[in-house]
């Protein structure tokens, strides 16, 4: 029995510097973005398991029982390096009523939901009739990491229920966080989620939901930094629909079409990605004013090489534009090709510029935020302290 209500939050993402690059090898530094993914966890009805994600418009309740029995079925299915096994896969989306190949949101996110119950408490023990309701702060499709942050939050709640991991939040303590050794069992079972809903994805954006702050990113290898400053940026959807599979593969035939050009610009952005990481490790025992043009020059140089690399789109640079008129430095994250772009903020930037900056940006069609990168990664809420907004965003759904 879960006796207790609480929340759980992730951040999404946005590649800082890396783009396209880290596909062939190169290095990419991943941020976690302080837009957030909120798991309201509380005591359910004796006997259900429910579920709603108003945001792709999912309400779902199960009988505890009926999946216990399902759970025999599937067990053990969790277990190997493949965790996403077709079978187990397929039990789950039988009993859930979703049509084999469904790819919309609402099935993909229900199926990551049943599948991770069964795998989990076929592990750890039942799941207790508990009532999970998410909502998040972050666009869908945007390619900032909201399917990872939704990942995250439901494998620490469902591990946290089950006994795996433990609830570190004391009584009266308004935030908590888990052990290192927790935070790898979360990641590890969030990567089983993603891929549930991905197929076959890096493991970049899971890593970021779980332990926030920044991480490198290498040809399969995920380091995260070890201290790294909270920036304030302006993040910027384009609201203009891509491709990222088709962004891919025209950099791919560029780089075939003019090696000795195009080698040279990966070479920079590795560059540029591993320079930015020095920077960023020196600035916290070092905070120095000094620190923020060299991170604007990157932001320049970097977007140069992106348009280069043919994943600029007008939208783009009209954001570029309109940032540099108010002497802001910009540049797209992501595949490109539209989506989202980034403006750093630094600290003497005054409230002015930036509000400006934002209804001209408004102004183009584009939906903005003002928010920070380098947020913390997965954490536990008491209901009581999350914010005003977040809270009516709860009661509202």
């Amino acid at each position: 029995m879960w006796a207790r209500a609480a929340a759980v939050s992730a951040p999404g993402k946005v590649i800082l510097h890396g783009e396209h690059a880290v596909v062939l090898g190169k290095v990419a530094l991943a941020v976690a973005l302080d837009l957030r993914t909120f798991l309201r966890l509380r005591p359910g009805a004796e006997g259900r398991l429910s579920v709603s994600l108003p945001g792709v418009g999912v309400r779902r309740s199960w009988d505890t029982s009926g999946l216990r029995a399902l759970r025999g079925r599937i067990a053990g299915k969790g277990r190997g390096e493949q965790p996403a096994e077709r079978g187990a896969l397929g039990t789950a989306r039988e009993f859930a009523g979703i049509a084999a190949g469904a790819s919309a949101p609402d099935s993909l996110a229900t199926l990551a939901f049943l599948y991770m119950c069964l795998a989990i408490s076929a592990k750890y023990g039942d799941v207790p009739s508990v009532d999970i309701l998410v909502w998040s702060e972050l666009p869908t499709g945007a390619g900032l990491g909201s399917s990872a942050a939704y990942a995250v939050c439901l494998a620490a709640a469902l591990l946290m229920v089950c006994g795996a991991i433990s609830c570190p939040l004391q009584e009266g303590e308004s935030t908590a966080r888990w052990t290192e050794e927790e935070l790898t069992l979360i990641n590890s079972w969030a990567f089983r989620g993603e891929r549930v809903i991905h197929g076959n994805p890096s493991g970049v954006d899971n890593a970021v939901g779980t332990w926030g702050g920044a991480l490198r990113y290498q040809a399969g290898k995920i380091t995260p930094l070890k201290r790294v400053p909270t920036l304030r940026i302006l993040l910027t959807n384009t609201k203009v629909p891509r491709s990222t599979k088709v962004l891919v593969a025209g950099v791919k035939e560029k780089i075939l079409k003019f090696p000795a050009i195009m080698n040279p610009v990966l070479d920079s952005i590795d560059a540029i990605s591993q320079e930015c990481q020095s920077v960023l490790e020196a600035m916290p025992a070092n905070p120095s004013p000094e620190h923020y043009p060299v991170l604007e020059e990157f932001f320049d140089i970097n977007q140069h090489h992106l348009n280069v690399l043919g994943v600029g789109h007008p939208s783009l640079d009209r954001l570029c534009q309109v940032t540099a008129s108010h002497s802001l430095h910009s540049k797209l994250t992501g595949a490109g090709g539209g989506g989202c772009g980034i403006t750093l903020l630094p600290p003497d930037t005054s409230p002015l510029a930036v509000e400006a900056a934002k209804q001209d940006l408004c102004a183009c069609g584009f939906e903005c935020w003002e928010t920070k990168i380098g947020a913390p990664g997965v954490t536990l809420h008491s209901c009581s302290s999350l914010s005003a907004q977040v809270l009516h965003a709860l009661a509202q759904s």
